[in-house]
């Protein structure tokens, strides 16, 4: 989509625990357990923040491997093993990655952008879209079954939420399998 638009779509990343959020109890941070706290979540951030050491283009291309690794194979993105595949799919230095990976610095960052997240703008999932005008939408697709032209669905998407507050919720109902 970004070859595509260009200009017109800017992609911002940011770190959004779904642990953090979805925690019983508002004492909960995920940012101040131990390195060695068992989390899935805290591995695959540490990931990402290694790949976003390495440059725009490589965390990218990390992103996009990993989730080619989680939707289409079903590995799971909380795996070491799985996290340095597509580190290794995506050209990344792995030993650099490795080192940063390990590097419990991000967690400032990760913070620092859930809170925004959260507390700001009230974002309770992802991946959550925001648009220029302040406006948000949570927004899930089945990656099995994507649009056939991503670029036109991404148009009616915002042209759908983006300057209409009023719309609050889009869901399909689902029958039991």
């Amino acid at each position: 989509m970004k070859q595509e638009m260009g200009d017109t779509l800017q992609i911002d990343w940011r770190y959004f625990p779904l642990e953090q959020v979805n925690a019983p109890d508002e004492s909960f941070k995920l940012w101040e357990k131990p390195a060695d706290y068992k989390s899935r979540g805290r591995i695959s951030f540490q990931a990402a923040s290694a790949a976003s050491a390495q440059g725009a283009d490589a965390f990218s291309r990390f992103h996009l491997a990993l989730l080619t690794l989680k939707h289409e194979d079903g590995k799971d993105h909380g795996k070491t093993a799985t996290l340095e595949e597509a580190a290794t799919e995506a050209g990344l230095d792995l030993e650099r990655f490795r080192r940063d990976a390990a590097d419990q610095s991000a967690w400032e960052q990760i913070r620092a952008d859930y809170e925004h997240g959260h507390d700001e703008h009230g974002v309770f999932g992802t991946p959550t879209i925001m648009f220029e005008n302040g406006q948000g939408a949570y927004l899930k697709l089945n990656p099995k079954q994507l649009p056939d032209d991503p670029v036109a669905f991404f148009r009616d998407f915002v042209d759908t939420v983006r300057d209409r507050p009023s719309v609050i919720e889009i869901k399909r109902p689902s029958r039991a399998a």
